[in-house]
């Protein structure tokens, strides 16, 4: 049982603003259905960039409908310049402070805000392949948003990321890295340890290796729009593949083969590697 404020429980029970907001202008969000929290943000923004009206619509626990609920009363009566400076730190304080495990919850309102301020813009919505390297494949988190989140929050561990942004969370093959980072980012000295000559990789050892990441990681992608990708050969670091099904003659299919499949085999197989269509 989650240890929750009374200024938790009275927003859980009592959210303020929740609903469809009809004449919003600026529309948000953050978060997903397939991670199990979701978080629409709509606001009534006037032509100074006053927003005279915020409401909101949660899939989500007590604490992340708590979250939305003070974010809309934080919100409201300030210009969209002064609400981009609002961080979750300052929505959970609100809220007189939300157990660990749930801060992940905060940091969707400070998200689905980021979203609408973006849109009020006129600037498109943030893509994973703009915010750096794609570190928790499971919740679709960036190494830049692990800095973020870890910088405004003063994070030192892996645990303490899984808890705000919830990478980490599900498989947990992520978490050396996101450690890595952690330790990197406040500077964490570690203990000198023999570095050994990491052994070349033969053609074979690189082939089987390749047919893996294809099979396992990059073919499952493709399929779900309809495409397959077939190995032809790998001679040395060069990695020639045919792409079939809907991927076939699709006129990004070079993009599919630098941003996809080049990026993965260089990123888990070797740094060198060029692929190539056949």
């Amino acid at each position: 049982m989650w240890e929750y404020t009374d200024t938790v429980r009275e927003h859980f029970l009592h959210p303020r603003n929740a609903g469809v907001l009809e004449d919003a202008n600026v529309i948000g969000e953050a978060g997903s259905l397939a991670c199990g929290d979701a978080l629409k943000l709509m606001l009534k923004v006037n032509a100074e960039g006053l927003i005279e009206d915020a409401k909101f619509q949660t899939f989500g626990c007590a604490s992340a409908i708590a979250s939305s609920s003070a974010l809309t009363e934080l919100i409201k009566g300030k210009y969209m310049d002064e609400a981009a400076k609002l961080t979750n730190k300052e929505i959970a304080d609100y809220l007189g402070g939300l157990p660990k495990e749930k801060m992940h919850c905060s940091v969707m309102g400070e998200e689905a805000l980021e979203d609408a301020i973006r849109r009020w813009k006129g600037l498109p919505p943030k893509k994973h392949d703009e915010e750096g390297r794609l570190v928790c494949r499971c919740f679709g988190v960036t190494d830049l948003q692990i800095i973020k989140v870890a910088q405004e929050n003063g994070l030192t561990t892996a645990d303490e990321v899984t808890n705000f942004i919830k990478a980490g969370g599900a498989c947990g093959a992520c978490k050396d890295d996101i450690q890595g980072i952690l330790d990197k980012l406040n500077s964490v000295e570690k203990p000198m340890v023999e570095i050994k000559p990491v052994p070349r990789m033969t053609n074979v050892q690189r082939m089987q290796k390749v047919m893996t990441i294809l099979s396992q990681d990059i073919a499952p992608r493709l399929a779900l729009d309809g495409g397959s990708i077939e190995l032809i050969d790998v001679d040395g670091t060069t990695v020639v593949v045919a792409l079939r099904g809907a991927c076939s003659g699709c006129h990004a299919s070079q993009l599919t083969l630098k941003n996809l499949v080049e990026k993965t085999l260089r990123e888990q197989v070797d740094p060198a590697i060029n692929v190539v269509e056949a």
